[in-house]
């Protein structure tokens, strides 16, 4: 099972040149990421007197996310990984493909991706807040985390047949695009209803930003839970444990 092969690690996990690195790369990546994502958001909004909830809202949003991930977890993907996401990093965690104090360092750097890239955000449009996730009328906090997880087991799963499966062979090139296309594709889905967020990180930039914390913690709990039953699920029945002796245990 997955879970025998969790490890903790050692400090040296989290002090080595290569780990560092790889903690800058997430954070620059999360900060490409969310600053064109929710950057497209307020651009929308200021274009079309607050649209944002509109069908074109909609594909606006859908759209900017797609390109943006996959723009960032191209650039990331041979020093980091191209996680940039905590959900991601604790499904690849779950499978024994990272450590966890690694994992500490990654969800940081990712964290911290997020809120510099909102607050850039507010000083570049001289004020203006990105909005913090948040659920639509008639949508309760556990409509919204089932949404959460069924999204977030998509892109995981997807992270685990392009980019972690050592048989994804000449698949794994497109890794970054099919990554953004079920992002883009989710938030088409759930959008409406909650956001879409299946990113622990970029629920938490703007709602540091903006403080406001009304059910976060469904961004974070949905994800997470979503991100570990594609992780056993793939780990269980594609990958089996005697292909996951050749892997690595550090990152994908």
């Amino acid at each position: 099972m997955p879970i025998s092969r969790i490890v903790v690690g050692t400090p040296a996990d989290t002090s080595q040149p290569d780990a560092l690195k790889a903690a800058l790369a997430e954070f620059i990546s999360m900060l490409i990421f969310v600053f064109a994502g929710e950057g497209a958001g307020m651009a929308f909004n200021k274009l079309t007197d607050d649209g944002s909830t509109t069908p074109a809202g909609l594909v606006a949003a859908s759209l900017a996310h797609a390109f943006a991930l996959f723009v960032a977890v191209s650039v990331g993907a041979n020093i980091s990984g191209g996680h940039v996401n905590p959900a991601v990093t604790f499904g690849a965690f779950i499978g024994g493909h990272i450590t966890l104090l690694r994992s500490i360092l990654y969800w940081i750097a990712q964290c911290l991706g997020s809120v510099v890239a909102c607050l850039l955000l507010k000083f570049a449009t001289g004020g203006l807040e990105t909005s913090a996730f948040s659920l639509s009328s008639g949508v309760s906090v556990w409509n919204a985390l089932v949404f959460e997880i069924v999204m977030t087991f998509g892109l995981v799963y997807t992270v685990y047949a392009t980019a972690i499966d050592p048989k994804r062979g000449n698949l794994g090139i497109i890794a970054p695009i099919a990554i953004g296309f079920i992002v883009g594709a989710n938030i088409l889905a759930g959008g409406a209803f909650d956001g879409a967020s299946m990113n622990p990180a970029v629920s938490f930039g703007p709602a540091v930003v903006s403080w406001s914390w009304d059910s976060h913690w469904v961004y974070w709990l949905g994800p997470f839970i979503g991100a570990a039953i594609a992780a056993v699920i793939y780990e269980v029945i594609f990958i089996g444990p005697s292909t996951h002796e050749q892997l690595p245990t550090t990152d994908y």
